[in-house]
């Protein structure tokens, strides 16, 4: 017999009443073979003595503790909201936001968005000018480098986080209850 075994995983709801399953609720699970192929179907506790008598069909049967997903993490840094701002401010060509753009130049090279190819010195200057290269586009960036000292990278920080939407570290954010330890479904055979 060559079957297709793409068999989905828990659903979130109760496949005869409907009702959705709470986080930590003990449901059944059984695998039914049809004319379409295997069908698994996920019962609550009241309607699981419900259901339709086992058939011939029916392959197997299992308890398992439904889990509710956690709830995603919020990028840190969203990719484009950086890009879109470095694009931005080199459009301006401000003086006072070349630090700025320095940092978000770097930031998307740790992201592996941009790639620096080269650096230049041009004869007399004293400044060094990094080249990226944008992975998908192609794009050249040419970036001056400011030469940031330690001391001066975490106001430019702060500034690209403001920039960026970001709250600044210690601020109070907005309170996010933490995600439940990943439990696998408990699987027992009856």
């Amino acid at each position: 017999m060559n079957a297709e075994w793409n068999v989905r995983s828990c659903a979130d709801q109760c496949v005869a009443c409907q009702k959705k399953f709470a986080d930590r609720e003990t449901l059944t699970s059984r695998l039914r073979f049809t004319e379409a192929g295997y069908l698994r179907e996920d019962f609550c506790a009241a309607c699981w003595p419900k259901r339709e008598a086992p058939g011939a069909g029916e392959v197997s049967v299992w308890s398992a503790t439904w889990a509710a997903p956690a709830p995603k993490a919020p990028e840190a840094l969203r990719k484009e909201t950086a890009e879109s701002l470095l694009r931005e401010l080199m459009e301006t060509d401000d003086p006072a936001k070349r630090n700025v753009i320095f940092i978000l130049a770097v930031m998307l090279e740790r992201r592996r968005i941009l790639v620096e190819k080269e650096v230049q010195m041009p004869e007399g200057t004293g400044q060094k000018i990094r080249v990226y290269e944008h992975k998908q586009t192609g794009e050249s960036f040419v970036v001056p480098d400011p030469q940031l000292k330690l001391k001066e990278i975490e106001t430019v920080q702060r500034e690209v986080m403001e920039l960026l939407g970001i709250p600044p570290p210690g601020a109070k954010a907005a309170t996010v209850p933490a995600p439940a330890p990943p439990s696998a479904p408990e699987a027992q055979n009856g």
